[in-house]
């Protein structure tokens, strides 16, 4: 055994008990023996096996069971302040394989980090994992990144600059660069399964989202943010925002189908009001203070079990979409 060899050891062994051991697969110093040659081509006696294991406890703070507490053998115990339990891990792999923001390749790359963490039994309930979604995810492999900019950047209180993508139809259906702006960033939101940008435009003075999967070719500038905005400021806006449409908030008052009750908690948050309606159990009135054009283009996707009440420049926006759209149908 050559001096590297030596060295690695402990490390041979600490890897051994992080893949192989957990308190239903305890193994003893033989088994540990039997790993390393087998997994590292190294053989270490039972005595260095064990002597290595104290090591790991005691001086460098393991929570490892041995023998002596529980009487069969070697295993470490998770620690509840920095390891995943197996249901937080299946979550993390769930999220990242169905969400619309990280390219797949990417996706593939966390899952593949999250499974080398776990111990073989708990990927073994994993090993026929199948992803079940319509493929809707990004093509856009810089949104880890741009995460990270725009976060260093409300960081250092500095501006940045970047390329802003949306669909076109011209010959065929493409992404084309709307505009190139200039953007004071404040926060980063997750709203709809998608990221978020906070932030106001060079000559503009209030807030907009940005889709951070529609962002590439961040720079962070040197000029530094002018504009000052509180933390109340920018939760009220992240609040406001229905369908992602931010500005001002207005009271909206609704009638609403019973059927829209979970839906309503979901999108609106629980700052709203529910009050019951006299003799009809199958609707209910509905108060909330949010953006009148997300609220509407809520609305609009809920028609048949939503009338709008109040303000009344909204009811008449709503009615209008209605009649042109029955123009539309010959009705």
């Amino acid at each position: 055994m050559d001096l590297y060899e030596k060295n690695g050891n402990i490390l041979y062994i600490l890897n051994v008990l992080k893949k192989y051991s957990d308190e239903d697969h305890m193994l003893s110093a033989a088994e540990i023996q039997r790993k390393v040659e087998e997994i590292y081509n190294v053989e270490i006696d039972c005595r260095t096996i064990r002597r290595n294991i104290n090591l790991l406890k005691y001086k460098l703070d393991y929570d490892i069971s041995t023998r002596d507490d529980n009487g069969k053998g070697y295993y470490i115990n998770k620690d509840p302040e920095t390891d995943f339990e197996p249901g937080e891990i299946r979550a993390i792999i769930d999220n990242f394989s169905y969400a619309n923001y990280i390219v797949p390749s990417v996706a593939k790359n966390i899952i593949r980090k999250c499974k080398n963490i776990q111990t073989v039994y708990e990927n073994e309930k994993i090993k026929d994992y199948q992803i079940f979604s319509n493929d809707s995810k990004t093509e856009n492999a810089e949104v880890i990144k741009n995460i990270e900019d725009i976060s260093e950047s409300i960081f250092k209180n500095k501006k940045i600059e970047f390329e802003y993508w949306k669909y076109a139809i011209t010959d065929k259906l493409e992404k084309k660069i709307v505009n190139t702006p200039i953007v004071s960033p404040y926060a980063i939101i997750y709203k709809k399964q998608e990221f978020y940008l906070i932030g106001i435009k060079d000559g503009q003075k209030e807030f907009y989202n940005y889709r951070i999967d529609r962002i590439k070719n961040i720079k962070i500038l040197d000029e530094e943010i002018k504009i000052k905005k509180s933390k109340s400021e920018i939760q009220d806006f992240a609040e406001s925002s229905t369908e992602m449409f931010g500005g001002k908030k207005e009271e909206i008052e609704a009638i609403c189908h019973i059927w829209l009750l979970d839906t309503i908690f979901d999108t609106f948050g629980r700052n709203v009001t529910i009050e019951k309606l006299n003799k009809d159990e199958e609707h209910f009135k509905l108060l909330v203070d949010t953006n009148p054009l997300g609220f509407k283009m809520w609305a609009m996707r809920n028609i048949d079990l939503v009338e709008v009440i109040r303000p009344l420049s909204l009811r008449e926006a709503m009615q209008d979409v209605i009649k042109n759209a029955a123009k539309k149908y010959n009705v």
